[in-house]
């Protein structure tokens, strides 16, 4: 048992696929888990989206191409080897330029020998994108650029690239739905507003879109919104951390990598703190 640790506070965590981990690592550091998975993953196994930007890839319709996820990217492979020899898809991703998000990514189109012609530093949200556009000078007026997304269209990041003079083509990969059982989902809510939560932690931004749904779907949006306010949360990174402010919440903490182990190992060591600094800022 670490010796600092959340000292027996109540930890909400929404992990849909690694819930039963998370808890574990929350009980490990001392906390009282509440689990409400938010989300479950939903291929888009026949995706006419994606496989009309393969033709129009392979017809030599793009000049370059964003990648945001690596498993966003390994998701579109996969629908297009279902109508095309995957050699050929990988062939014609060498001919355009390749703009990856992050090191996921970077690590996916590496192993695909597809050479990667930008690549956004830390910490990898789409602003990072549009200012290593910049920084590089990557003339994108004219040009026709594809941006592989991930469950969540980014409307800044494709307004940022049509405003630097591209035409911009989405390609949905995969996408996140509500989960089938969304009764844990709707008590989070209620715990949250009746102020039985003092710690939560988020690991994407889709955790907290649908917690605001189903908030909003039985017209308590304010009232979460109100409880968020006297919860310490924790955010795994940037994009997830800016998703929070979009919703008018400060950020308490924000993980110094985003993996998992390091969100709850980093809220534990200094949650009672947080939590003391919460508590005297919402009196």
């Amino acid at each position: 048992m670490p010796v600092t640790n959340f000292h027996g506070l109540t930890v909400l965590t929404l992990e849909s696929r690694r819930g039963q981990e998370m808890s574990r690592l929350i009980e490990t550091y001392g906390g009282k888990p509440v689990h409400a998975p938010a989300m479950r993953e939903v291929p888009l196994s026949s995706n006419p989206e994606a496989l009309k930007f393969a033709d129009a890839l392979f017809e030599g319709k793009f000049d370059a191409v964003v990648f945001l996820t690596g498993v966003g990217a390994r998701a579109l492979s996969k629908v297009v080897e279902g109508a095309h020899p995957t050699e050929k898809f990988f062939e014609a991703l060498r001919k355009v330029s390749i703009i990856a998000r992050g090191p996921k990514p970077v690590a996916v189109l590496r192993e695909w020998k597809v050479p990667v012609a930008l690549a956004a530093p830390e910490p990898n949200t789409w602003r990072e994108v549009l200012q290593a556009i910049d920084d590089n000078k990557l003339n994108l007026r004219g040009k026709r650029v594809a941006v592989q997304e991930y469950g969540v269209s980014n409307p800044e990041l494709l307004e940022g690239l049509r405003e630097r003079g591209a035409y911009t083509t989405p390609v949905p990969v995969y996408q996140w739905e509500l989960p089938e059982d969304t009764g844990p989902l709707r008590a989070a809510v209620e715990e949250v507003i009746a102020k039985r939560i003092d710690v939560a932690l988020f690991t994407t931004s889709v955790q907290i879109h649908h917690l605001f749904q189903i908030a909003g779907q039985d017209g308590k949006k304010d009232e979460l919104k109100a409880g968020m306010e006297h919860i310490v949360k924790a955010s795994i990174g940037p994009t997830t951390s800016e998703t929070l402010r979009t919703y008018g919440l400060l950020v308490d903490l924000e993980a110094s990598h985003p993996k998992m182990g390091y969100l709850v190992k980093e809220a534990a060591e200094q949650s009672e703190a947080l939590f003391q600094k919460m508590q005297s800022r919402s009196k």
